[in-house]
């Protein structure tokens, strides 16, 4: 997802940072307030050129020193109540804009949650936190500033160009000329700075993306001592950056550069042309003072105007770049009208006819495959890498949707479960371990924050989890980003603990036990062996081990169950079988057992 789309046209723009409206209307009070309150501020600053002119003009042209004291408490009224309207500008301006933040990053946040997980498959983490971070920090900075000054300014430069026509409409005019070709570039070189814009914001995703899998990752590039391949991945990426910021950079400064040159252009034309309006009585002294002054509150929102366009245009971009995710469709969803059903413990899982295809695939994953796990009973799935094995276990509680046929628990389909109690009755153990930067108790008890103290202890004894009590906090210990101060096994324990606490309706286990020893993973099985016979449990297997725990086995080959029964049934009668386990070493001793060793083993 890092192509970069062409830069859309204005009317695009303005789409884009519509985007933010349903975010703003509900502090639309504190929004307009701090428009108001900008905008009379900066119009007060009028009053001074205006004042001055009189000043000029009246008191000082008379000679008149006490008509200057009304005119200066005017002036020093007018400066009152701009710092007044300042403050309150920016009160409304800061609760407002990171109130519209914070309710953002929580959308943004909620999103990502409820996309499915085939959608965060198919991006990457920096380019999922890069939105998350620096584009709502962007949006923030805009609703706060630039949205409001770039209105104000704009409304400004309209207010003083009227009154520069009503001083002295010949200078007027020509100001007004003088902006014509302003205009024009600017609105050229913004489309430009728009496409850069959006170039640097993908670029800084993909960097966040290779820092992100370095840290990650420290221990394998230590081991294989390729810290300097990784930096060099990452330096030339970071050097790419660097010459799209830059690009970036000088078409600002030429924006910069023309709408600083403007004004000491027409600042020079205003005092050739006053001077000569002055000298032929035209004009007035003190109007050639109010206008140079008037036209003097112009320089900040002209010279405002290239800033503000392009924090827009990078505003627009980061909307565009949120919006592919707040627009990303949740293909896996209640359905209208869902309701809480009634799930046996232990329930009857069933896959009637099941199809799943990847989209945009060309062969399905898996195709017709039918499965019936009575209640109780704990089904090993065994095939060969790709078979389709844990994309089977992952429609079990919806991590992905069936493209055909169906899955059904106690005889509803688990699309009509809600997904809250789908994933309440259904517990998933994966082969690698997620533990999150929290205390231990916190991990265990993840999927069940109300399960009691002794529930947790029972769940980690049944994982052979006890090492947490040596922790330096026990329970309470925090666990560092990934579990990563732990080991693999540790780690797995871990899950297989929060899987199990509750006993669910139905376990599912992607070979949990991987990383385990052999005495551990004994004494794990030993334990786990009760929790199967209450509940009903499709389980993953690679090892003899693992099998042994089932009442029966599912071979899956090409996406298709070929053949279910016994373990020793199916070593003695389905070849296929035999050379599947042959070929894992673990499992290749039980094809050397032969007579009752063989049936023995099998029973087990």
């Amino acid at each position: 997802m890092t192509e970069t789309p062409a830069a859309p046209d204005d009317r695009g723009r303005l789409s884009s940072l519509a985007r933010l409206w349903p975010f703003a209307r509900p502090y639309r009070g504190l929004v307009a307030l701090t428009f108001v309150g900008a905008l009379l501020a900066t119009l007060t600053q009028l009053a001074i050129p205006l004042i001055t002119q009189d000043v000029v003009d009246g008191p000082i042209a008379d000679g008149d020193r006490a008509g200057l004291v009304p005119l200066l408490a005017l002036a020093l009224a007018f400066g009152i109540a701009e710092a007044a309207l300042f403050f309150l500008r920016r009160w409304a301006m800061n609760i407002s804009s990171l109130q519209i933040e914070r309710d953002l990053r929580d959308t943004l946040y909620q999103r990502l949650q409820r996309l499915p997980v085939a959608f965060h498959e198919g991006w990457s983490s920096g380019q999922l936190l890069s939105r998350a971070t620096s584009d709502v920090s962007t949006i923030r900075r805009f609703v706060g500033f630039g949205a409001v000054f770039l209105v104000v300014n704009l409304i400004t430069c309209a207010v003083v160009g009227v009154l520069l026509l009503v001083t002295y409409w010949p200078l007027g005019v020509a100001v007004l000329v003088t902006t014509l070709p302003l205009t024009w570039y600017g609105l050229r070189w913004e489309k430009r700075y728009n496409t850069q814009s959006r170039l640097v914001q993908d670029e800084q995703g993909e960097l966040a993306t290779d820092v992100e899998e370095a840290v990650q990752g420290i221990r394998v590039v230590k081991s294989l001592g390729r810290s300097g391949l990784v930096f060099g991945r990452y330096d030339r990426k970071a050097q790419r950056l660097r010459d799209l910021q830059l690009d970036k950079v000088r078409t600002l400064a030429l924006i910069w550069c023309l709408f600083e040159f403007h004004p000491q252009i027409t600042l020079a034309v205003i005092l050739v042309g006053g001077s000569l309006a002055v000298g032929s009585g035209a004009l007035t002294v003190g109007g050639l003072v109010g206008f140079v002054t008037l036209f003097t509150v112009l320089l900040w929102p002209i010279l405002s105007l290239g800033f503000l366009l392009a924090q827009a245009q990078e505003t627009a971009s980061a909307c565009d770049r949120i919006g592919e995710l707040l627009d990303a469709p949740l293909t896996v969803t209640d359905a209208p009208g869902v309701r809480p059903q009634a799930v046996g413990t232990p329930a009857r899982l069933r896959f009637e006819h099941v199809g799943f295809r990847f989209p945009g695939a060309g062969d399905p994953v898996l195709a017709d495959v039918d499965l019936d796990v009575a209640p109780g009973e704990t089904v090993a799935l065994v095939g060969a890498t790709g078979s389709g094995k844990t994309t089977m276990t992952a429609l079990v509680a919806r991590l992905f949707d069936v493209t055909a046929g169906r899955v059904t628990l106690d005889g509803h389909d688990v699309r009509d479960l809600p997904l809250v109690q789908l994933r309440t009755v259904v517990a998933t153990a994966f082969e690698e371990a997620t533990l999150f930067s929290m205390s231990v108790r916190e991990n265990v008890a993840l999927g069940r924050p109300d399960a009691t103290d002794d529930e947790v202890a029972e769940a980690l004894r049944v994982a052979q989890a006890d090492f947490v009590h040596d922790l330096p906090w026990g329970l309470d210990t925090r666990i560092g980003e990934q579990g990563l101060s732990l080991s693999g096994g540790q780690r797995q324990r871990l899950a297989l603990a929060r899987a199990v606490l509750g006993r669910p309706s139905v376990l599912v286990l992607d070979d949990p036990l991987s990383a385990l020893d052999v005495h551990t993973e004994a004494l794990v099985e030993r334990a786990l062996r009760e929790v199967l016979a209450e509940t009903t449990a499709l389980v993953v297997a690679h090892r003899a081990s693992t099998v042994m725990l089932a009442d029966r086995v599912a071979l899956l080959e090409h996406g298709r169950i070929t053949a279910v029964g016994r373990h020793s049934d199916l070593l003695a009668e389905v070849p296929a079988y035999r050379a599947l386990l042959s070929s894992e070493s673990e499992l290749a001793g039980l094809t050397g057992l032969a007579g009752p060793e063989l049936s023995e083993a099998g029973s087990r």
